[in-house]
Protein backbone atom coordinates (compact mmCIF):
# COMPACT_ATOMS: atom_id res chain seq x y z
CA UNK A 1 0.00 0.00 0.00
CA UNK A 2 1.38 3.41 -0.91
CA UNK A 3 1.85 5.93 1.83
CA UNK A 4 -0.36 9.03 1.88
CA UNK A 5 1.14 12.50 1.97
CA UNK A 6 -0.37 15.98 1.89
CA UNK A 7 0.68 16.18 -1.74
CA UNK A 8 -0.24 12.65 -2.79
CA UNK A 9 -3.43 13.91 -4.42
CA UNK A 10 -1.44 16.27 -6.62
CA UNK A 11 0.22 14.90 -9.71
CA UNK A 12 1.53 15.99 -13.09
CA UNK A 13 -0.60 19.13 -13.20
CA UNK A 14 1.23 20.57 -10.23
CA UNK A 15 4.66 19.66 -11.49
CA UNK A 16 4.09 21.78 -14.58
CA UNK A 17 4.27 18.74 -16.87
CA UNK A 18 2.10 18.14 -19.91
CA UNK A 19 -0.89 15.98 -19.02
CA UNK A 20 -2.94 13.77 -21.31
CA UNK A 21 -6.36 15.53 -21.60
CA UNK A 22 -8.13 12.20 -21.22
CA UNK A 23 -6.30 11.53 -18.00
CA UNK A 24 -7.12 15.03 -16.77
CA UNK A 25 -10.82 14.49 -17.53
CA UNK A 26 -10.81 11.13 -15.75
CA UNK A 27 -9.08 12.68 -12.74
CA UNK A 28 -11.70 15.44 -12.62
CA UNK A 29 -14.57 12.95 -12.81
CA UNK A 30 -13.06 10.92 -9.97
CA UNK A 31 -12.60 14.05 -7.89
CA UNK A 32 -16.13 15.26 -8.61
CA UNK A 33 -17.57 11.90 -7.54
CA UNK A 34 -15.44 11.74 -4.40
CA UNK A 35 -16.40 15.30 -3.43
CA UNK A 36 -20.12 14.55 -3.80
CA UNK A 37 -19.78 11.37 -1.74
CA UNK A 38 -17.79 13.20 0.94
CA UNK A 39 -20.34 16.01 1.13
CA UNK A 40 -23.35 13.71 1.36
CA UNK A 41 -22.04 10.66 3.20
CA UNK A 42 -18.89 11.63 5.01
CA UNK A 43 -15.45 10.05 5.05
CA UNK A 44 -16.48 6.41 4.96
CA UNK A 45 -18.64 6.96 1.88
CA UNK A 46 -15.51 7.63 -0.18
CA UNK A 47 -14.47 4.09 -1.10
CA UNK A 48 -12.85 2.84 -4.28
CA UNK A 49 -16.01 0.94 -5.27
CA UNK A 50 -18.32 3.89 -4.64
CA UNK A 51 -16.14 6.42 -6.45
CA UNK A 52 -15.50 4.28 -9.51
CA UNK A 53 -19.19 3.43 -9.78
CA UNK A 54 -20.28 7.08 -9.48
CA UNK A 55 -17.61 8.40 -11.84
CA UNK A 56 -17.65 5.49 -14.31
CA UNK A 57 -13.85 5.55 -14.22
CA UNK A 58 -11.80 2.38 -13.68
CA UNK A 59 -10.14 1.69 -10.36
CA UNK A 60 -6.76 1.44 -12.08
CA UNK A 61 -7.15 5.05 -13.19
CA UNK A 62 -7.98 6.09 -9.63
CA UNK A 63 -4.81 4.44 -8.32
CA UNK A 64 -2.74 5.94 -11.13
CA UNK A 65 -3.94 9.47 -10.34
CA UNK A 66 -4.24 9.42 -6.54
CA UNK A 67 -2.28 6.43 -5.26
CA UNK A 68 -5.22 5.10 -3.24
CA UNK A 69 -8.61 6.19 -1.90
CA UNK A 70 -7.00 8.15 0.93
CA UNK A 71 -5.11 10.25 -1.59
CA UNK A 72 -8.37 10.89 -3.44
CA UNK A 73 -10.04 11.73 -0.14
CA UNK A 74 -7.37 14.31 0.65
CA UNK A 75 -7.98 16.03 -2.70
CA UNK A 76 -11.76 15.98 -2.20
CA UNK A 77 -11.35 17.36 1.31
CA UNK A 78 -9.29 20.28 0.05
CA UNK A 79 -11.85 21.03 -2.67
CA UNK A 80 -14.65 21.19 -0.09
CA UNK A 81 -12.65 23.12 2.51
CA UNK A 82 -9.98 25.12 0.69
CA UNK A 83 -6.72 25.93 2.43
CA UNK A 84 -6.09 29.62 3.05
CA UNK A 85 -3.29 31.07 0.95
CA UNK A 86 -0.26 32.29 2.91
CA UNK A 87 0.49 36.04 3.10
CA UNK A 88 2.69 37.65 0.48
CA UNK A 89 5.53 38.13 2.97
CA UNK A 90 5.43 41.92 2.91
CA UNK A 91 4.18 44.26 5.61
CA UNK A 92 4.38 44.18 9.38
CA UNK A 93 3.55 41.13 11.47
CA UNK A 94 0.20 42.70 12.37
CA UNK A 95 -0.61 43.42 8.72
CA UNK A 96 0.26 39.89 7.61
CA UNK A 97 -1.68 38.27 10.46
CA UNK A 98 -4.66 40.52 9.75
CA UNK A 99 -4.61 39.52 6.09
CA UNK A 100 -4.28 35.82 6.91
CA UNK A 101 -6.96 35.82 9.60
CA UNK A 102 -9.42 37.78 7.44
CA UNK A 103 -9.04 35.36 4.52
CA UNK A 104 -9.33 32.38 6.87
CA UNK A 105 -12.52 33.91 8.27
CA UNK A 106 -13.94 34.26 4.76
CA UNK A 107 -13.36 30.57 4.05
CA UNK A 108 -14.92 29.56 7.38
CA UNK A 109 -17.90 31.82 6.78
CA UNK A 110 -18.50 30.46 3.27
CA UNK A 111 -18.38 26.77 4.20
CA UNK A 112 -21.67 25.14 5.32
CA UNK A 113 -21.49 24.37 9.05
CA UNK A 114 -22.99 20.88 8.75
CA UNK A 115 -20.52 19.97 6.02
CA UNK A 116 -17.53 21.16 8.03
CA UNK A 117 -18.62 19.20 11.09
CA UNK A 118 -19.38 16.06 9.05
CA UNK A 119 -16.00 16.05 7.35
CA UNK A 120 -13.83 16.88 10.36
CA UNK A 121 -15.59 14.50 12.74
CA UNK A 122 -15.45 11.77 10.12
CA UNK A 123 -11.67 11.97 10.03
CA UNK A 124 -11.55 10.87 13.67
CA UNK A 125 -8.93 11.60 16.34
CA UNK A 126 -5.21 11.94 15.67
CA UNK A 127 -4.11 9.51 18.37
CA UNK A 128 -2.49 6.24 17.21
CA UNK A 129 -4.81 3.30 16.78
CA UNK A 130 -4.41 -0.34 17.65
CA UNK A 131 -2.45 -1.97 14.78
CA UNK A 132 -4.50 -5.14 15.29
CA UNK A 133 -7.73 -3.25 14.55
CA UNK A 134 -9.54 -4.88 11.59
CA UNK A 135 -9.34 -3.23 8.18
CA UNK A 136 -12.48 -1.89 6.55
CA UNK A 137 -13.62 -4.66 4.21
CA UNK A 138 -15.27 -2.12 1.87
CA UNK A 139 -11.92 -0.49 1.23
CA UNK A 140 -8.92 -2.56 2.35
CA UNK A 141 -6.57 0.12 1.01
CA UNK A 142 -7.65 2.57 3.70
CA UNK A 143 -7.87 1.35 7.29
CA UNK A 144 -8.68 3.48 10.31
CA UNK A 145 -4.98 3.97 11.00
CA UNK A 146 -4.55 5.59 7.61
CA UNK A 147 -7.51 7.89 8.26
CA UNK A 148 -5.88 8.98 11.52
CA UNK A 149 -2.69 9.73 9.63
CA UNK A 150 -4.65 11.58 6.95
CA UNK A 151 -6.34 13.74 9.58
CA UNK A 152 -2.99 14.70 11.07
CA UNK A 153 -1.66 15.59 7.62
CA UNK A 154 -4.75 17.64 6.76
CA UNK A 155 -4.43 19.58 10.02
CA UNK A 156 -0.76 20.20 9.31
CA UNK A 157 -1.61 21.50 5.85
CA UNK A 158 -4.25 23.91 7.16
CA UNK A 159 -2.05 25.29 9.92
CA UNK A 160 1.06 25.81 7.79
CA UNK A 161 0.37 29.47 6.88
CA UNK A 162 -0.16 30.33 10.55
CA UNK A 163 2.88 28.33 11.66
CA UNK A 164 5.01 30.14 9.09
CA UNK A 165 4.07 33.56 10.49
CA UNK A 166 3.94 32.68 14.18
CA UNK A 167 7.38 31.06 14.19
CA UNK A 168 9.05 33.73 12.06
CA UNK A 169 11.89 35.88 13.46
CA UNK A 170 9.56 38.90 13.41
CA UNK A 171 6.97 37.06 15.52
CA UNK A 172 9.58 35.85 18.01
CA UNK A 173 10.97 39.37 18.33
CA UNK A 174 7.55 40.90 18.90
CA UNK A 175 5.69 38.15 20.75
CA UNK A 176 8.48 36.11 22.32
CA UNK A 177 8.43 32.33 22.37
CA UNK A 178 4.87 31.06 22.12
CA UNK A 179 3.22 27.75 21.37
CA UNK A 180 1.98 27.98 17.74
CA UNK A 181 -0.83 25.49 18.39
CA UNK A 182 -2.09 27.52 21.33
CA UNK A 183 -1.79 30.73 19.30
CA UNK A 184 -3.74 29.27 16.38
CA UNK A 185 -6.59 28.19 18.68
CA UNK A 186 -6.67 31.69 20.16
CA UNK A 187 -6.93 33.26 16.71
CA UNK A 188 -9.06 30.80 14.74
CA UNK A 189 -11.09 29.27 17.58
CA UNK A 190 -13.29 32.36 18.04
CA UNK A 191 -14.02 32.41 14.31
CA UNK A 192 -15.21 28.79 14.36
CA UNK A 193 -17.34 29.40 17.47
CA UNK A 194 -18.81 32.55 15.93
CA UNK A 195 -19.66 30.65 12.73
CA UNK A 196 -21.25 27.75 14.61
CA UNK A 197 -23.40 29.94 16.85
CA UNK A 198 -24.06 32.89 14.57
CA UNK A 199 -23.51 35.10 17.60
CA UNK A 200 -21.78 37.84 15.60
CA UNK A 201 -21.15 38.65 11.93
CA UNK A 202 -17.66 37.65 10.80
CA UNK A 203 -16.36 40.89 9.33
CA UNK A 204 -12.86 42.29 8.68
CA UNK A 205 -13.38 44.62 11.65
CA UNK A 206 -14.21 41.64 13.85
CA UNK A 207 -11.03 39.88 12.72
CA UNK A 208 -8.95 42.98 13.43
CA UNK A 209 -10.42 43.16 16.94
CA UNK A 210 -9.59 39.50 17.59
CA UNK A 211 -6.05 40.04 16.37
CA UNK A 212 -5.55 43.24 18.38
CA UNK A 213 -6.70 41.44 21.53
CA UNK A 214 -4.29 38.59 20.76
CA UNK A 215 -1.34 40.93 20.16
CA UNK A 216 -2.12 42.96 23.27
CA UNK A 217 -2.22 39.82 25.40
CA UNK A 218 1.18 38.68 24.13
CA UNK A 219 2.99 42.02 24.17
CA UNK A 220 2.05 43.34 27.61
Amino acid sequence: MRSVSSTSALSDDDAGQRVDPRRARSRERLLDAATRLLATGGIHAVTVDAVTKASKVAATTLYRNFGNSAGLLAAAFERLLPQVEPPTGTGSLREQLTDLLTRQATLIDQTPVHLTALVWLGLGPTEPVDPTEPVDAADPGRGDGELHSLRAQVIDRYRQPFDHLLTSPAARAELGELDPTYAITQLVGPLVFTRLTGIHPITPAYCRQLLDDFLTAHTT
